[in-house]
């Protein structure tokens, strides 16, 4: 471990690194004293200083609630870069890029549903497959099929029939960021997406079946479409091999470029280039297209995991009434307009486990939202809950618009794993009443609900500090592991 980080207390939940050494703007940290004590048994808190050492860095170096040791950043982690002298760097978005979540309801209620949850389980296990190299979902694509899919985003899946263009409306950016070039996605990038489309992968994504079980804003969640006792499904994924290769790809890039333009920072692993730079300018084409393919594959996921519902209980669409509320990501680059030192400048906000949360009004929320704000998804350890909030004016002028995007983890997967020896890890989670299936089960000993936070107390954090405010609170009951 290094040195202890020097930290003052500058509001309830809030706490600041002072700039010092190289440091171009002061750290700031969104926490409890009882969140901190955690945060402060890893390396996070010294990758806020590195961060805030970024070549064109506005505001502060940020970590949210659930902030843990990452790849250079944090994850949970935002920092804001000038647009004309700032940097961008993969290590700021992550492996996973567009690693996000979507919010599905229903017009089920749990009663429903609940003396059918077997059944449902495994045909949501079969429909989509999941573990580490999963593939299958959908026919093999061809290479020239796959360039369209990671230009166009969402809509590729659409038109191929896997959902409807209202569900393009309730995606961030519409389901594709501009910008993208299949031409900077690499040869092994592409080979590595052709099978991967419409599946969950491993780590910590998941398909959850629950229901709504505790409604802070009645007002808001009416808009959302959401009320207690109404079946609900989340979807966590992101862009599979496609987009871990390309961050591969890029950080190659992004180490040479660093000699080539003379950048220095005290961790590699912040591997960065001038945005302006062709190499900055090929990157953030290449993630796009890593995003628009996550973007897709959740998309795919959505539509199968609807087709599953419909075969189980033997309705069809009307009955069932599977309805996207939000899709939003959280590991992601993306140029915005914020309001930086008074005056209003367009900067690229790297979000690395970190959530969009533009408050009421934004123009870049759709129209059935935007009055209330954007639509946060909080997804949490599989066993306890998960909730909705919105986000608020008082984001876009201390974040960036972010807020959190999880739980965050207390305990590394190995330890977790060492901890789940002995036990009966399907039997846990029946205890929280929760349903799983899964391929490994090294992968769901690493996820068990103890390796996270409480997520009630990350999500308190932020409405505490007035950044996104709860809307819903959502109880898991089927688990499909990924």
């Amino acid at each position: 471990m290094s040195e202890p980080v020097p930290l003052r207390r500058v509001g309830k939940v809030v706490w600041e690194i002072p700039k010092s050494g190289g440091m171009r703007v002061p750290g700031r940290i969104y926490a409890t004293e009882k969140l901190l004590r955690d945060i402060e048994k890893d390396e996070s808190l010294r990758q806020v200083v590195n961060v805030a050492h970024l070549p064109g860095i506005v505001g502060y170096s940020l970590a949210m609630p659930d902030i843990h040791l990452g790849y250079g950043f944090p994850i949970g982690g935002v920092a804001a870069v000038d647009l004309e002298e700032g940097v961008i760097s993969p290590g700021g978005v992550g492996y996973d890029i567009n690693c996000g979540v979507r919010l599905v309801a229903t017009s089920l209620r749990f009663e429903e549903i609940q003396p059918r949850l077997e059944r449902l389980a495994d045909a949501l296990f079969e429909a989509i497959p999941c573990g580490v190299g999963s593939e299958g979902a959908i026919p093999k694509l061809s290479v020239s099929d796959e360039k369209r899919l990671i230009e166009r985003g969402a809509a590729w899946a659409v038109e191929r029939g896997y959902g409807t263009p209202d569900d393009l409306e309730h995606t961030e950016e519409g389901g594709c960021l501009a910008g993208a070039d299949s031409d900077s996605v690499s040869e092994t990038a592409l080979k590595r997406g052709l099978t991967q489309v419409g599946t969950l992968g491993s780590g910590n994504h998941f398909l959850e079946v629950g229901r709504v079980d505790r409604v802070f804003r009645p007002d808001v969640a009416s808009r959302l479409g959401l009320e207690e006792g109404q079946v609900t499904v989340i979807i966590h994924s992101g862009s599979r091999g496609l987009g871990y290769q390309t961050c591969d790809d890029y950080l190659r890039v992004m180490a040479q470029a660093m000699q080539k333009y003379g950048i220095r920072l005290p961790d590699r692993q912040l591997a960065c280039a001038p945005i302006r730079s062709p190499e900055g300018q090929r990157y953030l084409a290449a993630m796009a297209c890593a995003a628009n393919y996550a973007w897709v594959n959740r998309q795919v996921m959505m539509n199968l995991a609807e087709r599953a519902f419909e075969r189980v209980l033997g309705i069809g669409p009307r009955d069932l009434g599977f309805r996207l509320v939000y899709d939003v990501c959280h590991n992601i680059a993306k140029i915005e307009e914020h309001e930086v030192d008074g005056v209003r400048k367009r900067v690229c906000v790297h979000r690395k486990g970190a959530t969009r949360a533009f408050g009421p009004g934004h123009p870049a929320l759709p129209p059935a939202v935007r009055e209330v704000g954007q639509p946060v998804l909080i997804p949490g350890d599989m066993g306890r809950y998960s909730f909705v909030l919105v986000g608020t004016e008082e984001a876009m002028r201390q974040t960036f618009g972010s807020t959190c995007h999880g739980a965050g983890r207390v305990l590394s997967r190995a330890e977790s794993k060492r901890r789940s020896r002995g036990l009966d890890l399907e039997a846990e989670l029946a205890k929280e009443g929760v349903l799983v299936r899964y391929q490994g089960r090294g992968t769901l000993a690493e996820e068990m609900p103890f390796a996270y936070k409480d997520v009630a107390d990350v999500v308190d954090v932020m409405e505490e500090a007035g950044i996104s405010l709860k809307v819903v609170r959502l109880k898991p009951a089927v688990v499909v592991k990924g």
